[in-house]
């Protein structure tokens, strides 16, 4: 079941268990330097009431893949971290999100992680037309950004990909409309009618 919280607390055993999963993908495994709350938890300034969370829950309620959605009317990673990835304007304004902490557990393997990011991405897709929501940015390693790009949808690269930290990365503009879900399942990404949609008030 996919779960939609606008907000998230330690208090919610599913968003604690994101959480937990985070920090396991982030810094245990990429080793960046972003906060960590009690040395279990991985949890940033962008972590508010006004982000938006996809969380796929497993059999035992445990978090077993999700995604954040930042508003861009307020601060977002893109505009105060990666400006610089950007060869023009920032996308910004009521109709934008920006895509951001991708989790998907190394436990669920190759095929498990990939069926995870279709509902999410799926989910994502829902979510945002239903929300008036018509561009999706995010900043991604250059080898992933390819990939979203080829997902089949309407997108492009907002700049060229530029060396962060050791790493090559780039920021992407995903431009969404009613036609977005065939395009996207032509490619085997979207998938329709599977997903249990839980809207919970701020936790």
């Amino acid at each position: 079941m996919i779960h939609i919280r606008h907000g998230c607390s330690l208090t919610d055993p599913l968003a604690a268990s994101m959480f937990r999963d985070r920090k396991e993908q982030f810094v245990d495994q990429l080793g960046w330097d972003v906060p960590v709350v009690a040395g279990q938890y991985e949890i940033d300034q962008y972590d508010g009431g006004d982000a938006h969370y996809l969380i796929i829950a497993d059999a035992n309620g445990e978090h077993a893949g999700s995604m954040r959605l930042l508003p861009t009317i307020r601060p977002h990673l893109l505009a105060d971290h990666f400006a610089g990835l950007c060869d023009g304007e920032i996308p910004c304004g009521p109709h934008v999100m920006e895509i951001t902490r991708l989790c998907l557990p190394s436990r669920l393997g190759r095929d498990g992680r990939r069926a995870v990011r279709n509902r999410l991405i799926s989910a994502m897709v829902d979510h945002a037309l239903d929300n008036g929501v018509w561009v999706l940015t995010g900043v991604v390693t250059a080898v992933f950004r390819e990939t979203i790009l080829a997902m089949g949808w309407r997108a492009a690269p907002l700049g060229p990909a530029r060396s962060h930290q050791g790493s090559s990365i780039g920021a992407f503009r995903l431009d969404l409309d009613p036609d977005t879900p065939a395009l996207l399942a032509a490619t085997g990404i979207y998938v329709p009618d599977t997903t249990a949609f839980v809207a919970a008030e701020p936790a």
